[in-house]
Parts: C-alpha cells; sequence; structure tokens
C-alpha cells in the first residue's frame, strides 16, 4: 500500500484472503470486489426441501471456543506452515502453489482442503492463499489443512480461464485444480484419504460444490462459505449462477453445508435462496438418497456476511455448525491439540480510548485516522511511532500485528501499538508499551506469544 494513500482491499478468505483493509489518508476507497471474501480491514497513515437454519447473528448463543486446553499438546503457532508446488499434471509442467498446515507428528490425519475467492484483476496479483483463522480450528482439532491456488492465481502456474459466462463451465474447470491437490494429497504418509472435507469461500464456495459432482472416494463433507461467481458484464448472470448450481445439484455426489449471510455485499438474500433452491431440487429429482444439502442463514455479520471466513472474529459464528455437519458426516471434531492464537494485551490506563487528544505523535491527519479508528469493528488495533507514522487495522486474523506492520513501512523508527480494540495499550513507561507490543509478535506454542497475521 502506498504512504498516505488510502487502499482498500477485500481478499478473499482464502488465498487473498487475509488482508485489512488499509486507509492511508484522503483518497476514497475502491470498491468491493463482485467476487472476495473478506478479510481485515486496515488504515495506514504515515503521517499516515432440506434444513434451513435462520436468524440474526446478535441472537447467536453457540458455545464458547476458548476451552482449557493447557494439558494438550502444543502445535506450532505457525502450524507447521509449508508452502509446496503440487503438479496439475503427471508430467508436472504445470504446479500450484499450495500452503499446508498440519499438527506434529506422523498422522496421518483426516485433511480439509480450502478454496479461496478471486478479486477482479489479474489472479497472479493475488497473494498466496493463507487461511490462517480457518486452519488454526482444523488444525487444532487434528486436521491438515490443504490452501491450493488454482491455475492462474498467486504464484500458480496456467492461465485463468473465464469461460465467457459459462458459469457452470467455470466452476468445473477451478474443480479440476481441487482434484488434483486431492488426488496428490491422499497419497502422502500423513493424510487419512478416507476423512476429507472440501471447503471455499466466494468463488472457491462455487469451486466446492461443483467438485462434489467428481469427488474422490474418501472426501465426505463439502463446506460453502457465501458461494457462486458474480459477472456484471454477463447479462442475466444472476440466471446463469443460479443455473449452475442446478446443474451442480443434479450430479451431487457428497453432502454439503451452505452457509451465508443476510449483508453479503455480493449475493442478496433472495440469489442465495434461489441458488440453493435449484441445487437441492435437481439433487431431490435424481433421488439422490443420502446425499443432503444444508442451508444455514446465520444473520448479518459486520458490516458485511461475505468477510466472514476470512476473519477471526467470524469463527464463533461459523464453527458450531460446521462442527456439527462434520460430526453427522463421521468427520472428527474434538479438541486434540493447544494452538495459540493472537491475544490483545492488557490496557495501560494511560487514556480513555476515545480521548482523540491523547494520542501522541499525531498531526492532523493522524487524529482523523484515529477518528476514523474509533469507527471501526472490534477486533481493531491502532499503532504510531514517535515520528508520528500511524495506522489502523482491524478484522483478519490479527490486527494487532497488521497495524504495526503497515506502520513502519512507512516509518525510519519503531511502530507501537496504543490501542487495541476499546483500551488504550500504549504507556509512557518503554518496559510495559514492549510487552504489549509482543502480543502482535509471531511465536512458537511453548514462548506464549501470538500469531501474527500474514
Amino acid at each position: 500500500m502506498a504512504f498516505r494513500k488510502l487502499v482498500t482491499g477485500w481478499m478473499l478468505a482464502g488465498t487473498t484472503c487475509l488482508l485489512s483493509v488499509a486507509h492511508a489518508s484522503p483518497l476514497p476507497a475502491t470498491a468491493i470486489a463482485p467476487d472476495s471474501a473478506s478479510i481485515p480491514v486496515t488504515q495506514a497513515g504515515a503521517d499516515a426441501a432440506t434444513p434451513v437454519s435462520a436468524g440474526p447473528l446478535g441472537s447467536a448463543h453457540d458455545a464458547r471456543l476458548a476451552l482449557d486446553d493447557a494439558w494438550l499438546p502444543s502445535v506450532r503457532a505457525d502450524m507447521n506452515e509449508q508452502v509446496i508446488r503440487i503438479p496439475v499434471d503427471a508430467a508436472g509442467s504445470v504446479t500450484l502453489e499450495t500452503t499446508i498446515y498440519r499438527p506434529d507428528g506422523p498422522g496421518p490425519f483426516p485433511m480439509v482442503v480450502f478454496n479461496h475467492g478471486k478479486l477482479p484483476g489479474d489472479p497472479h496479483n493475488q497473494t498466496r492463499s493463507d487461511p490462517v483463522s480457518f486452519a488454526r480450528e482444523f488444525v487444532r482439532r487434528g486436521y491438515v489443512v490443504v490452501a491450493p491456488n488454482r491455475q492462474g492465481f498467486a504464484d500458480s502456474g496456467g492461465t485463468y480461464e473465464q469461460d465467457g459466462c459459462d458459469v457452470a463451465a467455470n466452476g468445473l474447470g477451478q474443480a479440476a485444480d481441487v482434484a488434483a491437490t486431492i488426488n496428490y494429497m491422499s497419497k502422502q504418509p500423513y493424510v487419512d484419504a478416507n476423512h476429507i472435507a472440501v471447503a471455499g469461500t466466494s468463488h472457491g464456495g462455487l469451486t466446492t460444490i461443483a467438485y462434489g459432482t467428481q469427488a474422490a472416494h474418501g472426501v465426505r463433507a463439502l463446506i460453502n462459505f457465501s458461494g457462486g461467481l458474480r459477472q456484471d458484464a454477463c447479462t442475466g448472470w444472476q440466471n446463469n449462477l443460479t443455473a449452475a448450481f442446478g446443474s451442480y445439484g443434479s450430479k451431487a455426489r457428497v453432502p454439503s453445508l451452505w452457509l451465508y449471510g443476510d449483508n453479503d455485499s455480493v449475493w442478496t438474500p433472495a440469489l442465495e435462496a434461489k441458488m440453493f433452491a435449484a441445487y437441492r431440487t435437481a439433487e431431490a429429482g435424481e433421488d439422490q438418497s443420502g446425499v443432503s444439502a444444508t442451508f444455514i442463514d446465520y444473520g448479518a455479520y459486520k458490516n458485511d456476511a461475505h468477510r466472514l471466513v476470512g476473519d477471526r472474529d467470524g469463527t464463533k459464528i461459523w464453527w458450531p455448525k460446521v462442527e456439527a455437519f462434520l460430526a453427522s458426516e463421521g468427520m472428527p471434531t474434538a479438541i486434540q491439540y493447544r494452538v495459540p492464537a493472537p491475544v490483545a494485551p492488557h490496557g495501560s490506563g494511560y487514556a480513555a480510548i476515545d480521548s482523540v487528544g491523547d494520542v501522541p505523535y499525531l498531526d492532523q491527519a493522524g487524529r482523523d485516522g484515529y477518528r476514523n479508528f474509533l469507527k471501526q469493528y472490534p477486533s481493531r488495533a491502532f499503532a504510531v511511532s514517535d515520528s508520528g507514522a500511524w495506522s489502523w487495522a482491524e478484522g483478519g486474523d490479527n490486527p494487532m500485528a497488521v497495524a504495526i506492520a503497515n506502520c513502519e513501512k512507512h516509518s525510519n523508527d519503531a511502530c507501537h501499538l496504543y490501542a487495541v480494540n476499546a483500551k488504550v495499550v500504549w504507556s509512557k513507561d518503554p518496559t510495559i508499551t514492549a510487552q504489549n507490543d509482543a502480543a502482535a509478535v509471531p511465536a512458537l506454542a511453548d514462548e506464549g506469544h501470538a500469531l501474527a497475521s500474514r
């Protein structure tokens, strides 16, 4: 992001998907991508006929996820992250840049494949799929998490094939890369090839459901987070999309869970209902007993339901639904490992959170930036340097790390956390400030620190 410029980006949860919206100063924000899952939001400045569940987010009463797991074996905070190349064909002439997270030990472990979404523009400009919050919940439960970048995305080989306005063909083409990924990973000794789930968000959700028409033996569950493909340049794109899901439903081979929200920036609730109805009607018409499909309307999420799976805050909404679904399909869900997550530092008592004038080192632009920070959703963080550089971040996996990193891109000296969520954490005592900054530093599980955003 350019210094002193406003940059907003909604990346798909998955690949690119872990961005924050960054804002520098006074430029207008770019429009939300028509097919993207959300991610963190940051502002930087240097000076700058199946079961249907519904209900608003505010009425959700899911069980607390943070359990006393100190007795469990620990996994590194980076979840043993590894980036490999998966061949698409026997010749290996085209390979997929793929991120893997896994517990310690030889396994074999059940596997979940996560499919990213798509941003406007050249897909090669998207960042590597890195669904940290999603992966953490599964690694805690003993899964290998595999996040491939499909052909033409990020640093993967090949090119992205648009297939014109043919959404059904597009999804099946994307699903071929999922098939190649599962074929390759199923042969790894640490993978239990009889217990596989496939999940995806936005374009990756469409890809996931398309893959269900040709799923390999051992794939037991499909999870669709806000799936679809929006093509505003195509006449009747909504009908094309609905028809695509209908065509997948007629060949469905694996039970699926669909999770959509009421305030999605890409799909309306009416379109979401039509997509699912087309899939379910076609599925039922083929009399495919045992291949169930369940739609969950989880209500509104922050300012955009499309960002749910890219946000660590969204986990408490989607995991209980996913957990019940996986258990019903014979997939493990019990917590087996301790994986550290970012933890907000304690307040310092230096000032009230809304006292703009007490924030040190800021000029007028910085004070305006802090006022903007105060309007953001938790989780959020604001960082500042002695020379007046500043940045805020909201959402994603670790806004503390993102705020500091963005601030330091525009500062010759170190940046420090000033505020996190609803508390001021900065102090005139440099020792306290340094301790609080440590919350944003990546570390190993046995070091007791939090994992930084990527």
